[in-house]
């Protein structure tokens, strides 16, 4: 896995760099919900995340992001090593689907910062646990 978050890293860079930004809009997003302090993917998600992937045509042609994020339980360093156990997670179930290649992943683990919904509510806070997945067309 260190292997992989290498490559992820250099991607990210590339990312970093203003590259990724040559893609234009996401083409396609899925997200994977987590129960409080879990980063387990449960059967039905990775269920579903396959027939995500099955669903793009040509997935070759894209660049894949992993963005990792939690709700604000915790403390920061605690929400960092579970926002980067829920991207390795999801890497590995990426990964286990043969269109997918490690080298075209990128990770960014924002942990309990740039919350898109209300983590003073027990409804944000659960939206908040996710892993975004977004594809972006490379070519």
């Amino acid at each position: 896995m260190r292997k992989l978050f290498c490559l992820s890293l250099f991607f990210f860079g590339l990312m970093a760099s203003g590259l990724a930004q040559n893609f234009g809009e996401p083409s396609a997003i899925r997200s994977i919900y987590f129960r409080g302090g879990s980063y387990y993917v449960d059967r039905e998600q990775t269920k579903e995340l396959g027939q995500f992937l099955d669903s793009i045509p040509n997935l070759h042609n894209f660049i894949i992001t992993v963005h990792s994020h939690t709700d604000n339980v915790g403390g920061k360093e605690y929400n960092e090593w579970l926002s980067e156990m829920r991207s390795e997670s999801v890497v590995e179930k990426l990964i286990s689907n043969e269109r997918v290649k490690p080298e075209v992943i990128e990770i960014k683990d924002f942990g309990l910062f740039n919350p898109i919904y209300d983590n003073s509510t027990w409804e944000g806070r659960r939206k908040n646990r996710r892993v975004d997945i977004i594809l972006w067309l490379a070519i």
